[in-house]
């Protein structure tokens, strides 16, 4: 399910894991998670780094060292919430203007009490198109949990 009210997008996926599995999923293993393909790096992306902690940073590391910082933890609420910043702009470069940067959010709900929860309602991450509408057809940030490794929990669309 996908909405958008004033220029935000909110949509959610139900994955096949507790709350605390979900939250560490994204958290530590991020570099799964990421598409090597959503690259500003001049080389092939080596690893995508997410440091688990409000005023992380958010970046990619390439095959020769060289490091592209595409985002900022904002708020690190374990293992219920994350914000964090998306500074890259709607022309796909990073943002100089840190005021124009989108925020995504992420909140991991168990759709039952957490002593039973296996399911949870994990939202894919929002908002870098704030101020473009409605998000495309197929964009990348829609894919994102989407790729989750088969072996760490199932995607329900």
């Amino acid at each position: 399910m996908t909405t958008e009210t004033q220029g935000t997008v909110r949509t959610h996926v139900v994955v096949e894991a507790a709350v605390e599995r979900a939250f560490a999923v994204f958290t530590e293993q991020f570099d799964k998670i990421k598409p090597r393909d959503h690259n500003m790096l001049g080389v092939d992306i080596a690893e995508s780094v997410f440091e688990p902690r409000a005023g992380g940073r958010i970046y990619d590391r390439g095959v020769d060292g060289t490091e592209c910082q595409w985002g900022r933890v904002l708020a690190y609420e374990a293992p219920d919430r994350i914000v964090f910043s998306w500074d890259i702009s709607p022309q796909w470069q990073l943002e100089s203007d840190l005021d124009k940067a989108s925020e995504v959010e992420l909140h991991f709900i168990a759709r039952r009490p957490r002593a039973h929860s296996r399911r949870t309602r994990a939202p894919e991450p929002r908002a870098p198109w704030r101020g473009l509408g409605r998000a495309p057809r197929g964009c990348r940030r829609r894919r994102w949990l989407a790729a989750l490794p088969a072996e760490i929990c199932r995607h329900r669309g």
